[in-house]
């Protein structure tokens, strides 16, 4: 029987969080008489000698052939930010018992896809939205660590908070993760009293400094993630960083960006009138996580211990997200 050339060349572009665009070459006298194309698909990480089947049996992806590159958008529920392994063949339907001539497997390309786009997140920030709850005073941002994290700070940093990098938690798609460094803050409260929790995952030592030291005019706020970890809480990660700062710079055109004076999750208002108090507003139902971008002087804020538990289960770093919460994730990846 006739063979057909193995494609070769093969070039991956326009890759997303769920999509990507592949193209190869085939000698002359096949590019134009393939019918089909067989496209076999794996994560890198799944190391399986015999991942290609048998030479003449289809495997994972059969499309019609047409023009090149050819898109592929979601057949196998790409993930974000995971590296894959890619070959093709090219086919010939043989007009007898719809058997194909098929060519050789291509040579494995290896890519990786991208993170969420702006789009997904507005995805992600309209589902969050729908669960957010009332808004609820509050008056300071807060942020517990462990006794030796205050230690080193004073005597290896000069008694200021440098800003770390953001770890893996959360959504998988999130271009923060592993890009963007900042100093998580809370600013939740409690309903009845107004006042933080007295409990927290993070340490018994809580830093806090006055809400307009972090939220005013000359910072922006962006959305960046909305998950749960197996459980009924869900989290909202913001970002607020000084405009024009490093931080500013890498969220623009990654993340939407709310309008501080009108979001469901995080508002301020300036005073009404000249001597008198902004107003700060959270969103009650859900727990926020404001990564702040820059570094924060111990002594622009107060020390103390919380009287309540260290719940040491509660906390996210480096938290999955469940993949299978319909709250919380959107369609594209997991």
């Amino acid at each position: 029987m006739e063979c057909l050339s193995t494609p070769h060349n093969i070039q991956i572009t326009g890759v997303t969080c769920d999509s990507f665009r592949i193209s190869w070459e085939s000698a002359p006298e096949d590019a134009g008489r393939a019918t089909h194309f067989f496209i076999d698909l794996s994560r890198k990480e799944a190391k399986d000698p015999n991942r290609f089947k048998h030479r003449d049996v289809p495997t994972k992806l059969v499309a019609k052939a047409g023009a090149l590159p050819l898109t592929v958008r979601g057949h196998w529920f790409l993930s974000p930010r995971t590296e894959y392994c890619v070959a093709v063949q090219t086919a010939v339907r043989q007009p007898d018992a719809g058997d194909y001539l098929v060519s050789e497997w291509s040579e494995v390309v290896e890519f990786c896809t991208g993170d969420y786009a702006v789009d997904h997140l507005q995805q992600l920030q309209e589902k969050a939205q729908g669960v957010s709850g009332r808004m609820l005073r509050f008056s300071v941002f807060y942020r517990n660590q462990n006794p030796e994290y205050f230690h080193h700070v004073r005597q290896q940093c000069g008694g200021v908070m440098p800003p770390s990098l953001k770890d893996s938690s959360g959504s998988h798609g999130s271009p923060i993760n592993g890009a963007l460094r900042g100093l998580f803050f809370s600013c939740n409260t409690e309903f009845d009293t107004g006042l933080p929790p007295n409990d927290s995952p993070y340490g018994p030592v809580r830093f806090q400094v006055p809400a307009g030291l972090l939220l005013n005019p000359a910072t922006r706020l962006y959305f960046a993630d909305f998950y749960c970890m197996y459980t009924s809480y869900h989290y909202v990660v913001l970002v607020l960083a000084p405009r024009g700062s490093e931080g500013d710079i890498f969220c623009q055109g990654r993340l939407p960006e709310l309008d501080t004076a009108n979001n469901p999750f995080l508002m301020f208002h300036p005073p009404q009138q000249e001597g008198g108090e902004a107003a700060y507003w959270h969103a009650h139902d859900v727990i926020l996580e404001v990564l702040y971008t820059e570094p924060v002087a111990l002594d622009q804020g107060i020390l103390g211990e919380i009287s309540g538990h260290q719940l040491m289960s509660q906390t996210t770093a480096d938290a999955k997200k469940d993949p299978s919460c319909k709250l919380c994730n959107i369609s594209v990846g997991r």
